[in-house]
């Protein structure tokens, strides 16, 4: 694999189809040309305050196009794009400000009220701040406008290293959050199956191979809707794929309306949605059944395929959408500390039920390190051996845990849990820290929250381990009943049971309004718990 760059090939593949459109937004349209400049022109305003190789930038934006030029322009000057929760309050954002020790900070106004709580936290400040305007708010004081951050000379391009870094934060639902480093090669040759094997083309071998690709597609480069957030891997990475294929990248005006993705499918042409499970894909198809019923249909059939990652995306809500909409769903089994593991792909509703086969690379190892057998029934964990990032940011110890080598080769391991069934399928059962200890039996949430999906009153769900003195852990579950679809505790523990072993059946159901999702769909697990906590015990104070 050659030494790949990712400022390097967007500049090529710029420089080759300059006219082409690469953001779409509101009502104006980005060309390659314009969005080069862009970029080059933030990192020159990034040189100018002393930001260069190794520096780390942290983009607390929404999905927005200066989120895009904020990164490219990043990568331009050798320095390193930092993912920020744009949920974070103060606190949490001096957490990641203090942990990366950013040199620079670009954020919306309508989060500045964050920023300036966290800087009472901060240990050594920002020495640049830009504030990109997304509701009219004056910039805080010694920030610059995105706009005056542009008014300098583009930076010319230079010889750049594929061990620069990207880094990318995860962990906050579980602890604190660490960041991911990803050399630029080594994320380079994860995504060339996302990028090139799933459109059929040839891996490129060098930066010339990269731009003959961009070129030859033509007006057959993909338009991505990321309707998750940028700040998460699923979104960011596959923007940044379509970008090495000289595509397009269409942005939501607001938060997620269903309505209004299908009117950008149809007003752009978009032929890739990157979502995140039933929690996106639900929606979605509802929305779609609607206008067809009342003969509004908008025009999706443009779209080819939609991928999600690392969220649960059951066949009933599959089936919902590819009665609509006939293309490939792409389920991604990954995590940002690497792979794919596994990918589930559905043509159609005959392709249904869907299964995960590993991805090449993968494997599942038991408990000694050895390759599970197919059809053993046995439980191993996910491990993949193929381009991987470094670490974590200066946490030796937990990278020595996830980062094993076995048997001379370097393997990653995040600790997610799966069987593999004697055709080679494999069965997602939970990461190791969600797995529950009830009664000396191990219990893997996923599967659990399979079975309830599978009750059609049940909308969304979570499984926990509640601490309890005769079982260690109780399987407990949290649960949102779809409209007009009342059932009981007792009805939905009864039809798990008929599913699965007994002590995998939860011991307790707590009806909920919502579970809160993140906008990419993710769960704060210690929300969730603590809920959990609560609702069991207003349930016994009311009881007595």
């Amino acid at each position: 694999m050659f030494d790949a760059n990712w400022a390097t090939l967007w500049e090529h593949v710029a420089a080759a189809v300059p006219d082409r459109p690469v953001i779409f937004h509101r009502n104006a349209e980005v060309s390659y040309r314009d969005f080069d400049d862009h970029a080059g022109r933030f990192a020159a305003a990034l040189s100018n305050a002393g930001v260069g190789r190794d520096s780390k930038v942290a983009c607390y934006l929404y999905n927005c196009p200066e989120y895009l030029e904020a990164v490219y322009g990043t990568l331009k000057v050798d320095a390193v794009p930092v993912n920020v929760n744009y949920r974070y309050q103060g606190s949490e954002l001096a957490e990641i400000l203090n942990d990366s020790k950013a040199e620079a900070l670009v954020f919306p106004g309508s989060l500045r009220r964050h920023v300036l709580d966290a800087f009472a936290a901060v240990e050594a400040p920002p020495r640049l701040l830009v504030q990109v305007d997304d509701d009219g708010t004056p910039p805080i004081a010694g920030a610059l406008r995105w706009p005056e951050a542009l008014e300098n000379a583009p930076l010319p391009p230079h010889e750049r290293s594929g061990d620069n870094h990207i880094f990318m934060y995860t962990g906050g639902t579980t602890g604190r959050p660490k960041a991911v480093i990803w050399r630029h090669r080594d994320l380079f040759d994860v995504q060339r199956y996302p990028t090139y094997g799933v459109l059929g083309r040839a891996y490129p071998t060098s930066v010339n191979e990269v731009v003959e690709a961009a070129v030859d597609l033509g007006e057959a480069a993909p338009r991505t809707l990321p309707i998750t957030p940028l700040m998460h891997a699923t979104a960011l990475f596959s923007v940044m794929d379509t970008l090495l294929l000289g595509g397009s990248v269409v942005f939501l005006t607001k938060g997620f309306d269903p309505a209004e993705v299908w009117l950008a499918v149809q007003r752009h042409r978009v032929t890739r949605l990157i979502i995140a499970g039933n929690a996106v894909c639900a929606p979605l198809a509802k929305e779609l059944n609607r206008a067809r019923l009342s003969g509004s249909a908008p025009d999706v059939s443009s779209v080819r395929s939609i991928h999600s990652s690392g969220m649960a995306w059951t066949d009933d809500v599959k089936r919902a959408l590819l009665e609509h909409l006939p293309t490939q769903l792409l389920d991604i089994l990954a995590a940002s500390e690497g792979g794919p593991f596994a990918y589930a792909v559905v043509n159609s509703i005959g392709d249904l039920p869907s299964r995960f086969r590993l991805a090449a690379g993968a494997t599942v190892l038991d408990e000694n390190l050895e390759p599970v057998k197919p059809g053993s029934g046995r439980v191993g964990m996910l491990a993949y051996s193929g381009g991987m990032p470094v670490g974590y940011y200066q946490d030796s110890e937990k990278t020595a845990k996830t980062f094993r080598d076995i048997r001379g080769t370097r393997h990653v391991m995040p600790g997610d849990y799966v069987t593999v069934a004697e055709d080679g399928t494999v069965e997602f059962l939970g990461r190791g820290s969600s797995v529950i200890n009830s009664g000396g039996e191990k219990v893997y949430p996923a599967e659990v929250e399979e079975a309830l999906f599978a009750h059609p009153a049940v909308a969304d769900c979570a499984v926990v381990g509640m601490t309890d003195p005769r079982w260690g852990e109780a399987v407990t579950a949290l649960v949102v009943l779809n409209d007009g679809m009342p059932t009981t505790e007792q009805t939905l523990v009864e039809h798990v049971g008929a599913r699965m072993a007994g002590y995998k059946k939860p011991r307790a159901v707590v009806f909920v309004d919502s579970l809160a999702r993140s906008p990419s769909g993710k769960l704060n697990m210690r929300a969730i718990r603590q809920r959990a906590v609560d609702e069991l015990a207003a349930r016994r104070t009311g009881g007595d």
